[in-house]
């Protein structure tokens, strides 16, 4: 056994190599990946924004705007398990970067949104355009990180969300403002002033990443050694376990669980990041007013979002990681249903924003424990593409209740109900622990 093997297995210490192969990997592709992220979310989710203007400029009712806010996902259901199909066999450079070309072209021409069925259209052909790019990105990251290190970058890659809005949430508001600049509209602006960079971040994608571990120059050789080995065991681990073939992996009942669970974390996600602006901007805040406090609570869920994934990380704990911030988001969101004043409406909706976004990374730490290959890239697609059908349902549950309430506080409180019954899947389902930590065991050997 050699020494660096050694010390490489024992808990909480680090080789040398293993070290660096990680510092490596990490500085050349998670800054850049969570940049595109950024765009790709940005561009999902400004939509927000640009209804506290364009809905009343083109006359848009809330049921209007929901239909429009949730036919993204449509489109991005029926392609995303062939779009990720296609990352395994053409390469994550190239296919990453077709993707954020065709996102970034029709996300700026949302500009040209002129009526009902051009909204339905756009946002119906954004979701076919962005298919794949999120779940190929998992699938791309278990090419380089081995299962002990899956949360925390994951995390590190997931708060490309938070910060999206963050950043993004202000600087919409701000655009909003260039209402009349050449003779165009501010939520006109707003799409496309945030959809060209993803054009030119996809070019440069094209020529930036590299598709696998063996072809990184950036990575010594004894690096790419070391996590040749590491991951090697840990998909002979998995094998072992369970060997699935694609179209059994897609029937899997653990894949639909993980789907029913994801749909309900996606319902909870969107029905608060698509209603939250409207939420704020009814204190009586002026739109770059509305901007900064919506960033609020997303800013608390970035830290712990980090801090929690790095937690489960180290405990080697997943289910409860899950689990739990399932409760607390259901618990968050219904108790803001029956709060009218503003401060402790965005206290619980802070909360509720925690409770989102430690789900997020730990969540994808589940599926992937126990897939690799084809059957993983299927499965993962499969798992992100049904699960945002909630993206088209949560805002739309929002909407309908508001239209017939009048309320969209009543709507959160019945989008309470999808986070409890996500966490109660999550406790029955459990987790392949021993599967996914195997392998550093074996790694060692």
């Amino acid at each position: 056994m050699s020494q660096s093997a050694t010390v490489a297995s024992a808990p909480g210490v680090k080789s040398d190599i293993e070290t660096s192969t990680i510092r490596a990997i990490s500085v050349r592709l998670i800054p850049f990946l969570v940049l595109a992220y950024f765009f790709s979310y940005l561009d999902r989710v400004n939509l927000g924004f640009a209804a506290l203007t364009m809905n009343a400029e083109l006359k848009f009712s809330p049921l209007i705007f929901a239909w429009g806010a949730g036919i993204f996902f449509i489109g991005y259901f029926l392609f995303e398990v062939p779009s990720n199909l296609a990352l395994e066999k053409f390469g994550a450079s190239k296919w990453i970067a077709r993707i954020m070309v065709t996102w970034g072209i029709i996300s700026a021409l949302m500009a040209t949104v002129s009526g009902e069925w051009s909204f339905y259209g756009l946002r119906f052909l954004l979701g076919v355009a962005e298919a794949g790019f999120f779940p190929g990105i998992i699938l791309y990251l278990t090419y380089w990180y081995p299962a002990e290190y899956r949360a925390r970058f994951l995390a590190a890659f997931a708060i490309a969300v938070p910060v999206s809005t963050v950043i993004g949430a202000p600087v919409s508001g701000l655009l909003l403002g260039l209402d009349g600049a050449m003779g165009l509209k501010g939520w006109q602006w707003l799409f496309i002033i945030e959809g060209v960079p993803s054009v030119l971040l996809g070019i440069v994608t094209w020529f930036y990443l590299t598709d696998r571990p063996e072809h990184a120059a950036w990575l010594t050789p004894e690096q790419k050694a070391w996590l040749a080995a590491r991951l090697k065991a840990e998909t002979a681990a998995k094998q072992a376990a369970s060997h699935l073939t694609l179209g059994e992996a897609l029937a899997s009942s653990k894949v639909i669980m993980l789907s029913l669970i994801y749909f309900c974390f996606v319902a909870a996600l969107y029905g608060m990041q698509f209603w939250l602006p409207q939420i704020v901007k009814a204190f009586g805040l002026s739109n770059a007013q509305t901007g900064f406090v919506t960033a609020i609570p997303y800013l608390f869920g970035t830290i712990a979002m980090i801090l929690w994934a790095r937690h489960s990380d180290a405990t080697r704990e997943r289910v409860m990681h899950v689990g739990l911030p399932f409760v607390l988001t259901a618990v968050a969101l219904g108790a803001s249903s029956y709060i009218s004043d503003p401060t402790m409406t965005m206290v619980v909706l802070t909360v509720a924003a925690i409770g989102i976004f430690c789900i997020f990374a730990v969540f994808w730490t589940l599926p992937t424990a126990w897939l690799s290959g084809t059957a993983a890239a299927g499965a993962i697609a499969l798992i992100n593409s049904i699960g945002n059908l909630a993206g088209f349902g949560g805002p739309y549950l929002i909407g309908w209740i508001k239209d017939s309430t009048g309320s969209t506080a009543n709507g959160l409180l019945a989008l309470a109900v999808l986070p409890l019954i996500g966490a109660l899947l999550v406790f029955l389902g459990g987790h392949e622990t021993k599967v996914e930590f195997e392998g550093l065991g074996q790694e060692a050997k």
